[in-house]
């Protein structure tokens, strides 16, 4: 798999020349996102009580930052400049666990502003907006596969449409190569792995187990302490999101009255005490004629409006 494959429209939004590789060196960006690791539950409602003590990164994230700046080592051994820039939405609550990121190796540091929780698209879009070309032009975005939070691990796809990059999601492994380009190793079903070719510019995401951040020395951590996070505000119009406080159901259905003059018959005709039902049957058939066959019994029971074309 190479970027000519996932990206045929020819795409470059992160200002690269033909080689995939930006002359002034590669900028690997690993993306967190600040969340509740213990969330506390109000007992009465429901919602979610956010604290500053039960918030932080999670594993994946952790991964995400290691895995950049092992690439980093690797392709700086091979003489390509190459540095580290963590981004992540956060309050400013966050801003005391990122700087310890400053004493592990990163390069730069940025907070984009988020205050409370939103969906994985308004969340990829909050990212996006602070990895275009004219800001921190990112040749390989590094993510967390899933969150504390929410944990859908759909972030990455959202991030990866956002700016035009191909992508690949779910990783359990990293090699890097040649400067620009590394093997990463994907699960699949039924214990099978698959092995992908990845290029600038690209999205990935990985999982917590590909690799444990590493120990700062106590001199990097006291001299991170005094790094600045830098920040950015982006506007985007949100609709105001209304705390539901009553659990999720499905929409009920629409059905006719019973017919009756008694309330016997009507309660009858409601639960179908005297109607005949479909008895159990076990059908050997090709893949269309079972799928007609399913079509046809739930338009018998009701749940289709019309009846299933010949």
């Amino acid at each position: 798999m190479n970027s000519a494959d996932l990206n045929p429209a020819g795409l470059n939004p992160a200002g690269l020349n033909p080689a995939g590789i930006n002359p002034a060196g590669i900028n690997l960006v690993a993306c967190v996102k600040w969340a509740e690791l213990r969330p506390e539950i109000d007992p009465l409602h429901g919602s979610v009580e956010a604290s500053q003590r039960s918030s932080g990164f999670s594993s994946s994230d952790f991964a995400a930052v290691e895995s950049a700046l092992r690439l980093a080592q690797a392709w700086s051994d091979q003489g390509q400049a190459c540095g580290v820039t963590v981004l992540c939405a956060g309050p400013e609550d966050a801003e005391d666990s990122l700087r310890d990121f400053f004493a592990v190796g990163a390069t730069r540091v940025v907070r984009v502003d988020l205050a409370e929780q939103r969906s994985s698209a308004q969340v990829a879009e909050l990212l996006a907006s602070a990895l275009v070309p004219s800001q921190l032009n990112a040749q390989f975005v590094i993510c967390g596969d899933v969150s504390s939070d929410r944990g859908s691990g759909s972030v990455p796809a959202y991030l990866a449409h956002r700016l035009g990059m191909q992508q690949a999601l779910g990783l359990i492994g990293l090699e890097s190569t040649d400067p620009g380009s590394l093997h990463a190793t994907r699960r699949l079903d039924g214990g099978r792995r698959e092995r992908l070719l990845l290029t600038t510019a690209a999205v990935i995401s990985v999982e917590g187990s590909v690799a444990t951040l590493r120990r700062s020395s106590l001199a990097a951590t006291l001299a991170a302490k005094q790094k600045t996070v830098e920040l950015r505000k982006q506007q985007i119009d949100w609709p105001t999101e209304v705390n539901r406080l009553r659990p999720w159901r499905p929409r009920a259905r629409v059905l006719a009255p019973p017919e009756g003059d008694d309330a016997l018959s009507r309660i009858l005709e409601l639960t179908g005490a005297q109607s005949g039902s479909t008895a159990a049957r076990t059908l050997k058939l090709d893949p269309e004629q079972a799928a007609a066959a399913v079509l046809e019994q739930l338009a018998a029971w009701g749940y289709l409006d019309d009846s299933p074309p010949a």
